[in-house]
């Protein structure tokens, strides 16, 4: 897939498109359908299959002083969109200059001439243009106007499918909005289940305090900053995928640890299965790893004294391994992440 960061570096051969828009975050099973839709669209036309996205992100320009954190980093995302088929993403600048293009100018400068679209893929929901005032029907009637085709993808919502998972019964429909409140909850299991695959997070392990591994269970610890938003506090169930393509099982530790005075919030992971003699020659440090988060254990809460700890963590060990279905005695598995 190539990744262009303006319509200038797409390339003047670059042939006619099928193309859709959105933001993409953490490349959701609603953004799944959407690229799927581009793709079989542009294969059987014959059209290179293209998704339109914004760097920054709108939220970022609109909402300076508001803080956001991406559901997962730009090399995870790019993978994700990459895996799907895409021929292209165009990440277009955007600033404040950009969203005040009214629909049609938005459209025929970036879809028709930037980009020779003959088929646009939407969501029924699609806003576009100056204060969003551009909808389906502004899209329809563009299209007819430049002679490409609307397709209007039906959303993945708790109406269809989307219900039986999560068992919400009211409408609901998969956004990044309900995933940011379900991990913002601890809810990573149903956060999973609209995302298509378990949250993630990646970045480089790095030196902490070392308690952990002062009271048996050594962990490690992601840098500050590392991508990925890092869920409510608390104890979880997941899997560690280092740079030599091994999946460990890990316990996740998130949250300041309240037992300790004066620690700031991070994510560490205690990896299981190692064998007892090779536990302290184990490093991870400097590795750019992959955090996945499979179920939520418990939340963060303080214990009195080291020895309520210690049984408390062994508890989590146990209850880790029972979640992912392994015995102790397992060790690490090659693969990539799940999806």
């Amino acid at each position: 897939m190539d990744c262009f960061r303006s319509l200038d570096q797409v390339p003047e051969d670059f042939g006619a498109t099928a193309v859709t828009i959105g933001n993409f975050d953490g490349v959701h099973r609603g953004h799944t359908r959407v690229i799927q839709t581009v793709v079989e669209q542009a294969r059987a036309a014959g059209l290179k299959a293209v998704a339109i996205s914004f760097d920054p992100h709108p939220a970022l320009v609109h909402r300076p002083d508001v803080p956001h954190y991406p559901i997962m980093g730009m090399r995870d995302s790019l993978d994700l969109l990459d895996e799907l088929g895409l021929d292209a993403l165009v990440l277009l600048p955007y600033s404040l200059e950009f969203a005040h293009q009214t629909p049609e100018d938005f459209i025929r400068q970036t879809f028709v001439e930037g980009l020779a679209a003959k088929k646009v893929v939407i969501g029924a929901d699609v806003r576009f243009g100056r204060h969003n005032s551009g909808d389906l029907e502004t899209m329809q009637a563009l299209g007819e106007e430049y002679g490409f085709d609307v397709v209007v993808v039906e959303d993945l919502s708790t109406d269809n499918d989307l219900g039986e998972l999560t068992g919400d019964a009211p409408h609901r429909r998969c956004s990044s909005t309900w995933i940011r409140e379900l991990l913002a909850a601890g809810d990573v299991e149903t956060a999973a289940k609209l995302l298509g695959r378990f949250h993630r997070m990646r970045g480089e392990v790095v030196h902490g305090a070392a308690r952990g591994r002062e009271l048996g269970f050594p962990t490690a610890n992601m840098a500050p900053g590392s991508d990925g938003l890092i869920p409510a506090d608390g104890v979880y169930a997941g899997w560690l995928h280092d740079e030599a393509g091994l999946r460990w099982p890990v316990a996740i530790s998130v949250g300041s640890n309240p037992t300790f005075e004066g620690v700031s919030r991070q994510v560490e992971a205690h990896v299981m299965g190692r064998p007892q003699e090779e536990v302290e020659d184990f490093n991870l440090y400097g590795q750019n790893v992959l955090l996945e988060f499979v179920a939520h254990l418990r939340p963060m809460v303080a214990y009195e004294g080291m020895d309520a700890l210690i049984r408390q963590m062994a508890q989590d060990v146990d209850d880790a391994w029972a979640v992912l279905g392994q015995s102790s005695s397992s060790g690490p598995v090659p693969g990539a992440p799940r999806s």
